[in-house]
């Protein structure tokens, strides 16, 4: 199939992140508490908890230790502190955003995954061009994306080097679709491309759908991913319904892994959670409801034997570590109470 039409990618090339360890001032974690330490042994291996990047510095005293003499840079926590980050017992995976944006190639994602212990997994999301069906230009929509749904070129720029690179340590491989407009009038026809895109994809690797758009979300939706071999990854989002909406729209969730990402709180939009987050260090707004329903749910998936896994945004509640370290208190309950 051709691959060419990713051709208006920029190309990443960045050098592979570092670890930092010989370094004479490395980015070190933070010590971890009791609590800590009790949710991490009290949780199934299977269900893996993370945030969407690690580049905070207000995750300083939460995930890193403080540095001495200066602050930490998000440059610096980007480039050099995903072994600090791993190194945290709740935190087992992470959601590898900057793919999004322009593809890695298999040796940048094997130097992330030669950072990590052997039970951490990778959220991988798929670069933007081959899930947004537009290309636009400095004023608006430029015509239609000859990638979008391309396999070929989903498997040379994505699929294979991310599989290659990070090997066991690869989890979900998220296709994010934005707002999608037009092609939602026909959610099933929709569904049926995706479907057919995701069954030509390579065997192995878990894949999953996340839509912004509440219509895409049908039982014949479900039914097809599944038959194709993916999964829908449920975005606990502003666009969205509540979690437990989101499972009843698509008529449940049948056997197989549960994929969350909690990116944004209701009602706000990114760049206004942002300004009111920021620097990420304490919860501002709790989410309860999503809270609760994520632990329900990911208690009764992990209960079953299927592997869990849920990222969470610093926008989701103002802090994305303490988001984890609360959800973990929930999921333990929910766990003890089943």
């Amino acid at each position: 199939m051709p691959t060419r039409q990713l051709s208006f990618f920029d190309a990443d090339d960045d050098p592979a992140p570092a670890g930092g360890a010989h370094r004479p001032d490395p980015v070190t974690a933070s010590v971890a508490d009791d609590e800590a330490r009790a949710l991490a042994r009290a949780l199934p291996a299977r269900v893996h908890l993370g945030t969407s990047s690690w580049s905070f510095p207000g995750w300083t005293g939460l995930v890193y230790a403080p540095r001495k003499g200066k602050p930490e840079t998000e440059q610096r926590l980007a480039r050099e502190g995903l072994a600090a980050y791993a190194a945290h017992p709740l935190l087992s995976t992470v959601s590898l955003d900057r793919t999004f944006y322009a593809p890695l190639a298999a040796d940048a994602f094997a130097a992330y995954a030669a950072q990590v212990p052997d039970g951490f997994r990778f959220v991988v999301k798929a670069p933007s061009a081959l899930t947004t069906p537009t290309l636009r230009g400095g004023s608006g929509p430029a015509g239609d994306n000859p990638s979008f749904l391309d396999a070929g070129a989903a498997i040379a720029a994505f699929v294979r080097p991310a599989s290659d690179g990070l090997g066991a340590k690869a989890g979900p491989l998220v296709f994010q679709f934005p707002p999608l407009g037009r092609l939602t009038r026909d959610p099933a026809r929709l569904a049926a491309r995706i479907a057919a895109f995701i069954a030509v994809l390579p065997r192995g690797p878990l894949y999953a759908v996340e839509f912004r758009d509440p219509e895409c979300l049908e039982p014949a939706t479900a039914r097809m991913l599944a038959d194709a071999g993916a999964v829908p990854c449920l975005a606990v989002h502003a666009r969205m319904p509540p979690v437990d909406g989101q499972v009843e729209r698509l008529g449940g969730l049948g056997t197989g892994p549960l994929v969350v990402r909690w990116n944004l709180h209701a009602g706000m939009a990114y760049d206004e959670a942002k300004g009111h987050y920021l620097p990420f260090d304490r919860l501002v707004d709790e989410d309860l409801p999503s809270r609760g329903a994520l632990a329900r749910l990911a208690a009764a998936i992990a209960a079953r034997g299927d592997t869990v896994f849920i990222t969470i945004n610093n926008k989701a509640e103002g802090s994305a570590p303490l988001s984890v370290r609360a959800l973990a208190r929930c999921l333990v309950g929910a766990l003890t109470a089943g």
